[in-house]
């Protein structure tokens, strides 16, 4: 099933801001549901990766609903999270005042929400240790460049982390994910959305997405050292691990 939704060209923005517009208030629930729970693990297991600590800057690009932030934030880090859509931010918004509410965070910071473009950062070049991308590079127009703005902000010795969909090199692992993307997850999103081709747009999305190894050769022709790649479930989905350099 084609999406509506994916437009390799002029209006590719454009429509992955309608996409994000329309499934916002949903969006949690269905990668619930569509993940199995899972991607609370993997976003753990970034973190853990990313060891956050209380003296790091931290910044979430494409922040979503606020996960990682707050996630980031929880560490005692201070964090802000960046998103280009106004309904997403609405809502990590409401879970920030919530996560504040809590009586175990009184000592934290919360994460400062801002609207930005992933392809020109609103930041100076080295203000930040980590800089996080869950779900959000393979929606951009450039993945290259979108990893050069995340190399630009980050400080010496900067960790740089991308969370997303992979391409499992195991042709049948993969061949059964990609049946399961193309029949389940869009009927999810007519369950819950009212849009099959709102959640159509992953596979396509992730058929014209360099995944894991595209995405660290990308990585090293950027300059970036120590770049590795974890690998969760087989590749369904991985991590991409790289650092600036001193």
């Amino acid at each position: 099933m084609a999406s509506q939704f994916y437009d390799p060209g002029v209006h590719h923005d454009a429509r992955v801001k309608e996409l994000f517009t329309r499934i916002a208030s949903r969006y949690d629930l269905i990668n619930d549901l569509q993940s199995f729970g899972l991607h609370r693990y993997w976003k753990r297991k970034l973190i853990a990766i990313a060891r956050p600590s209380v003296n790091d800057r931290a910044l979430d690009i494409c922040c979503g609903t606020g996960d990682l932030a707050l996630m980031l934030a929880g560490r005692g880090t201070t964090v802000v999270g960046l998103d280009f859509n106004e309904h997403m931010l609405q809502i990590a918004q409401n879970r920030k005042r919530a996560w504040q509410d809590s009586s175990n965070r009184l000592h934290l910071t919360a994460p400062q929400f801002v609207q930005g473009d992933a392809l020109k950062l609103p930041f100076p070049d080295h203000s930040f240790d980590i800089v996080t991308i869950a779900y959000g590079l393979r929606n951009l127009s450039d993945t290259k460049t979108g990893l050069n703005e995340m190399r630009r902000v980050a400080k010496p010795a900067g960790r740089l982390l991308i969370l997303d969909f992979g391409k499992p090199d195991n042709p049948i692992w993969r061949g059964l994910y990609f049946t399961y993307l193309k029949f389940f997850v869009p009927l999810l999103g007519w369950i819950f959305c009212g849009s099959s081709s709102a959640y159509a747009y992953i596979l396509e999305s992730l058929k014209h997405y360099p995944a894991q190894r595209g995405v660290a050769a990308q990585m090293q022709e950027l300059g970036l050292v120590n770049v590795r790649i974890v690998n969760l479930l087989g590749g369904v989905m991985s991590i991409n691990y790289g650092e600036t350099r001193i």
